[in-house]
Order: structure tokens, then C-alpha cells, then sequence
């Protein structure tokens, strides 16, 4: 079954005949190929192209390994343009070609080409998009599937569909495996055989441990706020270890550039500024984040946190943890300042919106909590409380709305209920 990409394709489309190189970048396994070779190709086939005007080069095929020399590909390119028509030029794995920047800046010079080019994560991250192609690589980032596009392929209902989901996560794979224990096999050796091998590899690393005893300190905090140097007590106290607070600074770095995981910085609504620490960490799958834990801690109130921050993102919003200062007077008369989160304060251009993640709202007392950061915020922005359970979209007298958790993903206008 295909599973369309609606919201990437759209985004490819937004680009064409821009003058840059539409670069596709995203975790490994995540679609990326798919995307590209596929249901993009498809668009241009669907929309006229001639068959002979996409050029398709896979650089990872055995059958193309003569052209992994740059002038034998500029070569081949320029026998298959034939007229002055335009030219779709379409490039999996581009990192493989050897010069594959100065490549791509020189079709730059053809003004009837119009490039596409997916990478890996070793060698083609968004700083090396920034750095090799200076205002001329314009980035697609392509996150794993959300449960929307989940649930295209999915044989089953929604709440087995959300229980798959929220153990192994949207790497498209596991869609294809027919048992639990094939997908915790192969997000398994997926971290130790290509994440981490990417990350070492890259940055040069003589060790991995102390990499991977972070990650398991980040899968075991996922939607709780930290920051390096908590980091380091953790370190310090639980493993007894001696890294660096500069190591733990630099190997955060490292899992951002490889999208395994995304921070959410703090900011100060009220005050419009960003607060510098702490800040929240989430993992760009679920699936991976489970597999650094083995399966043990499914945790899933604060899974749903990372399942929504990944939606909001994917849906081109930036989204960060919001902080709102609330005083009031206490029970002796006292006037006493309380610092109150948002989960999420989602921003795309005008737009914005305050949301809270609650698992559940069993009780009144509960949902005056989850209320309180949100009624303390006095401008006109939308307000929503998500809960993991089935509820029927309702906005109450103060204008907050809750909805619940799976109608929210998969309706791609939740946002305007």
C-alpha cells in the first residue's frame, strides 16, 4: 500500500524552480528515498512531465557504481538532456559521489535544471546544507511517520494502530514486519549498526559508551526539563563516571545533528524571551527512544508529549515549552509569584497556539491544574488540552478547548476546532 506523504510532497512542490538545490534530510530508515523517487517523481509524471525529462540516479546501486566518478555523471547528465526543455533531476544518496557539492553547485549554472537530492545522515546534516551550498541548498527535513500516516498502512483499528505506534514508533519498516519481536530486533540493530556508527564515524569518536550512556539518560527523561549540567550530576551520581560537562555539551550536539533527538527551549510568554535553562529533550521516533530502554519503560503520558511535539513540528510549527509567571495571594495574605508550564507554545508566522498534553483528566482538581498556566495567559492565542482519551472536541467558558489525543493526529486541521 502507498502511504502518501501529503505535507512533504506539497513542500517539494513549493520549491520547484526556486534556483536552489532542494535537499531532503531526516533520520535514517525515515522515507527520505521513498519520498523522493516515488511519490514526488509521481507528481511530475501526474502533472506532465515527460518520463525522459526526470533523471534518476540511485548512487547506492551496484549497477550505478561507474558513475561515482563527478565528469563520467556530469557525462552521463548531459546525454540525456537532449533540448532546452526542463530537467528534473532526481539524486538518492548523493553523498556518495565523490565532490558531490562542487556537482551540484555547477548544475546550479543550467537553467533549465531543477535538482532534488537526498543524503545521509554521515555526511549531510542541515549545517552541512548551511555550509557547502551558502544560501543556495534549501532543506526538506522528512520526519518518521506520524500516526496519520501510520494508520494509512495499518491493518487494524486506531487504539491497536496507537499501541503499535507508541512502542515501535513510525520508522516506515516496522509497518512491513509481521511480529513484535522483528520490530525490537531491527530498531534495535538500526541504533548500533547505523545511528551510532554515523555519529561516531562522523565526529570522529574513539568511544562510544559514554554517547550511548546519554542516550539512555535522554530516553529515560523524555518531556521532564534538564539541562547539561543536571546531565552531569546524573553522570556522575548513577554511573560514576568522569565525562566532561563540555563532552556531554559537545555529544548533545552530535544527536541533534543527526536528528536522533530535539530539544524545546524554554520561553518566558509573558516576557517574550527565551529562557536559557532548563530546557526539555525528545526523540525525533518513539520507537528509537524505546529501544535504547529496551522496551521496559513505555512511560506513556510522556510519550504522548513526544508523539504531539513531533506533530506540531511536522506540521511547520516551532514549537517550545512555554513559562508564565502567575501571582497570587496565599492562604496568610501573602502576594507569592508561581511559575507555571505550557507544554507546548506551537508558532508558525501570525499563527499561535498554547497546548497542554494531559494523559488524563480524571477529576476536577486535576483539570484546574492542567487549566491554571493556560487561564494565567491573557491574549486572544487559541488554548487546548489534549487527553489520551476519547472526548468529544468541547470548548468550556473560558475558551479552553480539549480534545482528544488520536482525533487530534489525525485530522490535519485540528488546530482550528
Amino acid at each position: 500500500m502507498e502511504i502518501k506523504r501529503d505535507i512533504y510532497v506539497q513542500k517539494l512542490i513549493n520549491r520547484m524552480h526556486n534556483g536552489m538545490v532542494k535537499i531532503i534530510t531526516g533520520i535514517r530508515r525515515c522515507g527520505k528515498s521513498y519520498l523522493l523517487l516515488k511519490l514526488f517523481r509521481k507528481h511530475l509524471l501526474n502533472s506532465g512531465v515527460p518520463d525522459d525529462h526526470i533523471i534518476v540516479m540511485e548512487f547506492d546501486r551496484i549497477d550505478n557504481e561507474q558513475y561515482l566518478e563527478p565528469h563520467t555523471f556530469m557525462a552521463y547528465l548531459r546525454k540525456h538532456m537532449t533540448d532546452s526543455g526542463n530537467y528534473y533531476i532526481l539524486l538518492d544518496e548523493v553523498q556518495l559521489l565523490p565532490k558531490f557539492e562542487a556537482v551540484l553547485n555547477s548544475l546550479l549554472y543550467e537553467e533549465n535544471v531543477d535538482i532534488y537530492v537526498t543524503g545521509s545522515n554521515s555526511r549531510f546534516l542541515s549545517t552541512d546544507v548551511v555550509t557547502e551550498f551558502r544560501g543556495r541548498g534549501d532543506e526538506v527535513h522528512i520526519y518518521p511517520l506520524s500516526f496519520a500516516e501510520f494508520m494509512q498502512a495499518y491493518d487494524g483499528d486506531i487504539y491497536h494502530g496507537w499501541s503499535q505506534y507508541i512502542l515501535y514508533g513510525g520508522l516506515p519498516l516496522t509497518l512491513t514486519m509481521n511480529t513484535n519481536e522483528q520490530r525490537s530486533a531491527y530498531l534495535l540493530q538500526l541504533f548500533q549498526t547505523t545511528y551510532l556508527k554515523d555519529i561516531i564515524e562522523r565526529n570522529r569518536l574513539e568511544k562510544s559508551q559514554e554517547l550511548e550512556d546519554l542516550l539512555n539518560v535522554l530516553a529515560s527523561s523524555i518531556g521532564s526539563l534538564t539541562n547539561p549540567a543536571k546531565i552531569l550530576a546524573t553522570f556522575k551520581s548513577r554511573l560514576h563516571s568522569s565525562i566532561s560537562l563540555s563532552t556531554i555539551i559537545r555529544y548533545l550536539g552530535y544527536l541533534q545533528e543527526a536528528f536522533i533527538v530535539q530539544e524545546a527551549r524554554r520561553y518566558d510568554i509573558k516576557g517574550r524571551k527565551y529562557i536559557g535553562s532548563p530546557l526539555k529533550y525528545y526523540f525525533e521516533d518513539i520507537g528509537l527512544r524505546n529501544a535504547r530502554l529496551n522496551f521496559r519503560q513505555p512511560d506513556e503520558p510522556h510519550l504522548m508529549e513526544n508523539v504531539l511535539f513531533n506533530e506540531l513540528r511536522l506540521r511547520g510549527y516551532n514549537v517550545d515549552v512555554g513559562s508564565v509567571t502567575k501571582r497570587a495571594y496565599n492562604a496568610q495574605g501573602i502576594r507569592q509569584s508561581q511559575q507555571l508550564e505550557v507544554d507546548f507554545v506551537a508558532n508558525l508566522g501570525s499563527k499561535r497556539y498554547y497546548i497542554q498534553s494531559a494523559y488524563a483528566l480524571p477529576d476536577e482538581e486535576k483539570r484546574q491544574q492542567e487549566k491554571a498556566s493556560l487561564l494565567a495567559l491573557k491574549d486572544s492565542f487559541k488554548k487546548i488540552i489534549i487527553v489520551g482519551n476519547v472526548v468529544t472536541p468541547t470548548q468550556d467558558d473560558d475558551g479552553i478547548l480539549t480534545a482528544g489525543l488520536l482525533d487530534f493526529l489525525l485530522d490535519p486541521n485540528s488546530l482550528e476546532w
